[in-house]
């Protein structure tokens, strides 16, 4: 990437970047959008969605303007990102959002009903291979049925399937729409003015909730378990947000949580988010991924028909060698100048960053992950434990979570040296310590190996997908 010199921004020309369009100027840079009700998500990861000038991630639970968009997705520093919006020295920045832009609000409703059902039948049977009987089921408690919508062009009729989502009081409140075709950019959308919390779901007496993404894996999943399903709590998210599950959760009494979300990138990631918001309700919730990319194409590969295998999240697939490589270097390490060593390391990082060699930076932060577990073993050793080098790399394993690891190096660094200042706090106060002291100690110097861990691995997947990583431990 081109370096730029340090340029002094007005808060004029700040003004103006941070209203820019964000949906104009993303669809310029050959970004795909997709509707979701008022809102745009992105094509390439659907927990983000666009709304005017604002982006929110719905994964990591951050969000701004488009400044703040270009430097966490764009990796560019504030001045690149700057003189990017406001089209370089002339200062004549992207489309801006047309201010007081009316918003129609349409109030929900379920779209036209067709005279019959056989397309949608044809479809789920034939094209989904859904079982008849679960068709039926869905069909008669109304919350299934095949529209029929005028086109604006000429007299045909655009016809979808139907998913419904009623409230407490039967009154629907949700629907789906989903194209009766298949193929890469088959039609799929929730119905303006519906609310997420009823989308697509069926309500048993069991302690089980089985959560998905789409209704057509509910619908798939029931085909595939068909013993007693009715007994259960089905809920679809139509998407990846958690307002559905929480709201199945206050209308059940489930306590077992399954999350059976797609085998795939924004799966993998929706799971361990949505596993965290449970958490914080006090449930438990556990991920139970299909052995083929979604439900459906379970099915499709239980009948021997052609299925799209799962896609392993690049970030796991990366984890596995680079915390082997770390744990390794680890084991090498005398532990005398750490606290001289590590400050040097992310120091270097920060310089590294700012002059664009992500490589350096991340090099660096290798290197700060293996001495910071050399530090981990030496005060389990003190207290008498000791783990092998596959041991500590599957610990070190354990911690790589994709779905919170999503920022940028460049706003990792700040965080990374916030975790070692607390570090040297709790050290320097700590004195003689006791054995649940050095437990304590032992992990948030673990937890700093993690982080820098992370920053590694997000690069590496980032960089080469499933290939084998190529870094070099190298302590400065």
């Amino acid at each position: 990437m081109t370096k730029i010199s340090y340029i002094k921004f007005t808060e004029e020309q700040k003004d103006r970047a941070n209203h820019v369009d964000l949906e104009r100027f993303l669809l310029r840079q050959g970004e795909k959008l997709l509707s979701s009700g008022y809102e745009k998500r992105l094509a390439s990861d659907h927990s983000i969605t666009i709304l005017e000038n604002q982006w929110y991630d719905h994964a990591s639970r951050e969000g701004g303007g488009p400044v703040s968009f270009l430097q966490t997705f764009y990796g560019l520093s504030f001045q690149e990102a700057m003189t990017t919006l406001l089209d370089g020295e002339q200062g004549a920045a992207f489309e801006p959002i047309q201010k007081n832009r009316p918003v129609e609000k349409k109030a929900f409703a379920l779209p036209p009903p067709s005279q019959t059902m056989r397309r949608m039948y044809a479809y789920l049977l034939k094209e989904r291979h859904i079982a008849r009987e679960v068709i039926d089921f869905f069909v008669r408690a109304k919350l299934l049925y095949e529209s029929a919508e005028p086109s604006q062009y000429g007299n045909k009729e655009y016809h979808n399937a139907v998913f419904v989502g009623r409230d407490e009081r039967g009154i629907p409140r949700h629907a789906h729409k989903r194209g009766l075709f298949s193929g890469e950019y088959s039609f799929k959308r929730n119905v303006l003015g519906c609310e997420p919390h009823y989308s697509f779901h069926h309500i048993g007496t069991s302690d089980r909730l089985y959560v998905f993404e789409a209704p057509i894996d509910l619908l798939s999943f029931v085909t595939l378990y068909p013993r007693d399903w009715q007994q259960h709590s089905y809920a679809a998210l139509c998407g990846t947000a958690e307002h559905a599950m929480l709201w199945m959760l206050e209308q059940t009494p489930a306590e077992k949580i399954l999350l059976c979300l797609d085998h795939d990138k924004a799966g993998i990631e929706a799971a361990g988010r949505l596993s965290d918001i449970l958490l914080e309700k006090g449930y438990s919730g556990w991920p139970r991924l299909p052995p083929q990319k979604d439900w459906n194409e379970t099915v499709k590969a239980r009948l021997g028909l052609p299925a799209q295998p799962p896609e392993e999240h690049p970030q796991l697939v990366a984890a596995g060698p680079i915390c082997e490589k770390i744990a390794a270097e680890s084991g090498r390490i005398n532990t005398g100048r750490v606290m001289q060593q590590i400050p040097i390391l992310l120091d270097g990082c920060v310089s590294d960053l700012r002059w664009h060699s992500p490589e350096k930076a991340i090099k660096r932060l290798a290197a700060a992950a293996a001495l910071a577990l050399a530090v981990v073993h030496r005060e389990y050793r003190q207290m008498g434990k000791s783990f092998s080098e596959q041991q500590t790399a599957r610990m070190l394993q354990e911690r790589i979570q994709p779905h919170r690891n999503r920022s940028s190096l460049q706003k990792q660094s700040p965080k990374l040296i916030g975790q070692f200042q607390t570090i040297l706090e709790k050290d320097r106060a700590l004195g003689v310590r006791t054995a649940s002291e050095k437990e304590e100690l032992a992990a948030l110097w673990l937890g700093f190996a993690a982080s820098c861990a992370m920053a590694v691995v997000r690069h590496e997947a980032e960089q080469s997908e499933q290939q084998e990583s190529k870094f070099e431990i190298k302590l400065g």
